[in-house]
Formats: C-alpha cells, structure tokens, sequence
C-alpha cells in the first residue's frame, strides 16, 4: 500500500507529492533512493493518512480522539521518570562501589564521560522531537520513521530489549536493598527473612508483579506514583549529604555474604583532608557480590553507566504528553543536569569521609552512616522500585509501536487488540514475562553490563538517525531546538560506539549482530 504525503516547502513552493511506505509495504527502487524518499516524506507538516495496521508518518499530528488520552505535562511525564530512572539503584547501593575502586578522579572522569555522551544524544533525541509531532513508541517511532523500517525495526526491538533488561536490573537492586536490611546479610548473621538464590527470585517476583499492578493501571497513575517517589528519593538524598557532613568517626560492619576478607569492620572517618587523599587515586579489587571477580576500569564503567540510562524514559512517555515537542527537550535536559550535580556531590563527599577499605568491602555502607538509616532503606526501595517501572512501561509501549507497525507480521497482532484505554495491557504483561526471564540472571552486575551495552547501541542508533538527516540535507528537518548539529550527533555516535566495546567487546559485538540479523 502506497501513501501519499503532501510536503511543502519552506519559500513557499508549490506544494509536491511523494511517496513513503508503510512500514509493512515493499520497496520501490534502489536503497539510496529509497533512503532519499523517506527523508523526504518523514517531516510532512500535514496528517497523512494511516494504513489498517497504524502506521503514523513521523511529523504527522494527531487528531483530537488520539490526542486526548494526552494528559501529562513535563514536569510529571518527562522530567520524573527521567530523574527516577537515571537515579535507580546506583544512587545508594553502588556509588561507594565506584568510588573504593576507581578513586575520586576516575570517578569523576567515567560521570563526566558518561554524562558527555548523554547529553549529546538527548541533543539527537531534542531535534527530533522539536521537528514534528511525536507519536506513541517514543525513541522507537523516531528512529523507525527516520532511518527506514529495517533498521528502524531492528534497534526498536534492541530497545525494548533494554528496557527489559533495565526493569530487571532495578528489581535486582531493589531486592539486594532488601536483603541487607532485612536478611541474614545484615552483618549480624540474623534476619527478619530467610535468604538465598530461590528466596531472593521470589523476592524479585513479588516486586515484577506489584509494579505490573501499578503499570496495568495505567500512564497517568505510574506518572503520579513517580512524583510522589521522586520527592521521597531526593528527601533520602538530603539526608545522607546532611550525614556526610555531620557525622563523626565510627566502625561500620562488614557483611555477612563478604568472605573475601578475615575482618569484622571498616572505619568511617567524617570529613578529613586525609580520607580524600587516600581516595583520589584507582584501587581496583575483587568484587564481593560476584564471587570475587576482579573489578577494572570497564566494569565500574558498565555498572556506572547502567545506573544513568533513563534519558530516555521521557521520550518512551511521548503517547501520554500534552505537547512532546515542548516537553521532552525541557524536562530531560533539566534532569540530566539535577542529577549529574546530584552525582558529583555525593562522589567527593564519599571519597572525602569513607575509607577505601569500607568503600571496598560494604557497598551498602550509606545505612549505617546515616543520622536516619531508615532513610536509605526507603531511598533503595523508592529509587529502584520507580526506575522498574519507568522500564516497564517504556518496554511496553515500544512493544506497543513494534506491533502497530507489524514490523514482525501477525505475530505480534495480539498487542494491538489488547488496549484498554489507550493502555497497551497485552504488551505490559509480555513484558513483565520477559523481566521474569531476566531475573533468573540473578547476577546484578552481570543484568547492568548487558544493560549498559543495549542502551548504548540504542543511543548510537539515535546519534546516527540525526547525523545521515542532517547530512543529506533533509529540507523539512528543521527542529525548533538550536543546540543541534551533525557535530553534536556524531560525537555522541562516536562516543557511544567507543565505550560500548570499552564496557564488554563480546556483550557490544553480539548486540550489533542480533542487530545486523533482525
């Protein structure tokens, strides 16, 4: 089926017909000219018509039925989930993991390179959300209307594959948080619940199945849970800089799983000039949670990146926001630069009152140093169980988009009927299905590297989509936000295809050749 877009020029020209394909069609004529034709039809300023699967041209704007399911502003729909995910489980239970091994100045050098490279492509994602209306599917419908079915529908799957994963990371942090506190790895060899590898999948169930109860419920009530979480997460937060900067000397226990080590204790300093000495310099050693492996710059990379991938959750919001265009570049500009501040301090506060030895040997170690260690017990729980579902609804809302555009046939036909007020419930449970598969990992620092290489390749995909409209000269790219270049793109390409490899070449290479195969 051929549709027929109408584009009009920017000097006021005649308006001209060309031709696109739906996402299921065929094509007509070469690659390059074909490539040269969706680039043409993709920011058409007027509604084209949509074939019986649903597919929506990028840049076509949405009638007033679809768009009054629209309830969200930016602040609740993009910049919440944005600061959420990107907080997640690293946040309380993995910066002083960083911080004991890599030392103050690469710590601070992996948060600057990281954050360089997410704010480059949120620069990719700006320009494109500013260029047209955006329809449900966030990331997803961009790049699929951008760089062609093919592609588009290969790292759409990728996507939802790393939101996935994602969600299954969080509930791992979330349910580690649990066991600290709450179980015989508490330091004292007793607890309030049992532990174990079985224990702590039925853990991990129990969360899967609570945030799916939330989810089913719908977009505006995970929106809402989000900000009241979002509050909650920054009162923990003020609360372990307030003990940083208070709280005396003190020995804080070792815990129970560590048998790494013969001693018992680690020493809290508080604030000393000496403490920051000793920590500004790398000491890598072996990881405790994962049964001694030894812990390099890569690993502390994937682990640290793994924690700051929720730029998108914004994007993936885009089928309930009033006005995406407006909102997605504000609000998650606005929460990478509060969260990056938010890192940085809690990085030098670490390194000036913390011994490495501690740093090293308790990654939970915020608890016992707290004024309020009831705090940090419910910053873990608040901040992980919000980044789960930040990951599960963008999972399934992608899912949602993958279907509509049939990208695999009539297998996925199912999604598509099982919408309950603009809620795709089909997909939400296909999701939740998949997260249970990726909680048998179990491994929580496996779960992040794998993470952390999936939502980079889905960032390079970004940066490339940006980079090839610019370069042939699109004439109907114009986006509304000025901070845009095929410089900002291309760096952001470069830097991700660079550190994906850094992080784990084989988990990178495998990702591009499922990519390459789909």
């Amino acid at each position: 089926m051929i549709a027929q877009n109408n584009v009009r020029s920017t000097n006021n020209d005649p308006v001209e017909s060309s031709e696109s394909y739906p996402i299921t069609g065929g094509s007509n004529g070469a690659g390059t000219s074909r490539l040269f034709r969706q680039f043409g039809s993709l920011f058409s300023s007027t509604t084209p018509p949509t074939d019986p699967a649903g597919y929506v041209e990028f840049g076509s704007i949405s009638d007033p039925v679809a768009s009054s399911g629209r309830t969200l502003g930016t602040f609740a729909g993009v910049f919440c989930p944005v600061a959420l995910s990107m907080f997640s489980a690293l946040v309380f239970i993995r910066v002083g993991f960083i911080v004991g091994n890599a030392g103050l100045y690469v710590t601070l050098l992996q948060f600057i390179i990281a954050y360089v490279i997410l704010l480059f492509t949120v620069s990719s994602v700006c320009a494109i959300s500013t260029n047209g209306a955006v329809e449900g599917g966030g990331v997803y419908f961009m790049i699929s209307r951008t760089l062609g079915p093919e592609f588009g529908g290969s790292i759409g799957t990728l996507f939802f594959l790393a939101n996935v994963v994602g969600c299954g990371l969080a509930i791992s942090g979330c349910a580690e948080g649990i066991i600290q506190n709450f179980g015989p790895s508490d330091g004292t060899g007793s607890g309030t619940i049992p532990d174990g590898r079985w224990w702590r999948f039925l853990y991990c169930s129990s969360l899967n199945t609570l945030m799916l109860i939330v989810v089913l419920i719908g977009a505006e009530m995970f929106a809402k849970t989000s900000m009241m979480i979002l509050g909650v997460v920054v009162i923990c937060l003020l609360s372990t800089y307030i003990s940083f900067l208070t709280q005396g000397p003190m020995e804080v226990s070792i815990p129970h799983e560590n048998n790494l080590v013969n001693f018992t204790s680690a020493a809290y300093t508080g604030l000393q000039v000496d403490t920051l000495w000793s920590n500004l310099h790398a000491n890598y050693t072996k990881d405790y949670t994962s049964n001694g492996n030894q812990v390099n710059f890569a690993v502390v990379f994937g682990v640290l990146f793994s924690g700051v991938t929720g730029i998108m959750a914004g994007a993936n919001m885009s089928g309930e926001l009033k006005n995406p265009s407006k909102s997605i570049p504000a609000g998650t500009l606005s929460a990478v630069l509060f969260t990056f501040l938010c890192y940085m301090a809690l990085s030098v506060l670490i390194a000036a009152t913390t011994t490495s030895t501690l740093l090293q040997n308790n990654f939970l170690f915020l608890g016992p140093i707290n004024l309020w260690p009831t705090f940090v017990t419910i910053g873990i729980l608040t901040a992980t169980f919000s980044t789960g579902l930040s990951n599960l609804i963008g999972a399934s809302r992608v899912m949602e988009a993958l279907a509509k555009d049939r990208v695999f046939g009539p297998l996925m036909s199912f999604v598509v009927k099982g919408t309950y007020k603009n809620n795709p419930i089909a997909a939400v449970i296909a999701s939740w299905v998949l997260v249970e598969t990726i909680l048998l990992i179990g491994s929580l620092n496996t779960i992040a590297q794998i993470n952390s290489v999936l939502f980079m390749l889905s960032y390079l995909a970004t940066n490339l989509a940006c980079l090839g409209i610019e370069i042939t000269g699109a004439p109907n790219f114009r986006p509304t936000y000025k901070y845009f270049s095929w410089h900002t793109a291309f760096i952001g390409l470069l830097g991700t295809a660079i550190m994906m490899f850094v992080i784990n070449s084989i988990y990178a290479l495998s990702s591009i050749i499922l990519c390459l195969l789909l």
